[in-house]
């Protein structure tokens, strides 16, 4: 039987409300994984909080990463899954895609949380890169333990969030909050790949991990 992974995009289309400061899912955040899975043979399916569009960041559609290899995957985000009708047990891993948006509605939501809770007691794969590690933020077991403490992981730096001059405009710092929460951060170079392993979970630092964290997860389930 395939191995399946379920990976959770945006619906946030803007920073902070604002308009003029669109934002979205980083295309090659979602399809770069989504290609590797495929081409491992295992099952892909795209959700999101509330289905239906997930916004790409316009800025993650210039110099070539909107090439025909993206193709199917834009086609997909045009219509996702609603996340509250997914068969989450189903899947062998879940990867959160990253983007700006998911500072805005990955965290704290329900349906994001409970999958996140079921796949740590299970043993499942968690994973996600640069803005998606955001749906661990102040989630939790189910025995009221923050579902990151005292795992090691990564995602995107406050150096890097300052760096785009977006730290001002965030609902946290995605560093910071991790490891408030108790996570061990593994903080990379800026913008260089940093994938970390720890357990079942399998994270990424930025857009230039978001392949070695598919090479990972696809290691752990061949």
């Amino acid at each position: 039987m395939s191995k399946s992974v379920l990976i959770i995009v945006t619906n946030a289309d803007t920073i902070a409300g604002n308009d003029d400061k669109p934002t979205g899912v980083w295309l090659s955040e979602a399809a770069e994984p989504f290609i590797a899975f495929q081409s491992a043979g295992f099952q892909v399916d795209i959700a999101s909080p509330k289905g239906g569009p997930a916004p790409i960041d316009p800025n993650s559609v210039q110099n070539g990463q909107d090439d025909e290899r993206f193709t199917e995957v834009t086609k997909i985000l045009q219509n996702t899954e609603r996340l509250s009708d997914v068969v989450y047990e189903g899947y062998d891993a879940v990867f959160f895609a990253g983007g700006h948006g998911a500072m805005f509605d990955f965290p704290g939501n329900a349906d994001i949380q409970n999958i996140a809770a079921y796949f740590k007691k299970d043993g499942r794969i968690i994973s996600g890169v640069c803005h998606g590690p955001a749906a661990f933020a102040d989630a939790k077991t189910k025995n009221g333990d923050y579902l990151v403490d005292g795992t090691k992981l990564t995602g995107f730096t406050d150096s890097e969030e300052r760096a785009m001059n977006l730290s001002d405009e965030m609902p946290f710092l995605l560093q910071t909050k991790l490891a408030d929460n108790g996570a061990g951060f593994v903080a990379g170079t800026d913008m260089e790949e940093n994938v970390v392993t720890d357990g079942n979970f399998i994270t990424g630092q930025n857009p230039a991990s978001a392949a070695g964290v598919a090479e990972r997860i696809i290691e752990r389930l061949k």
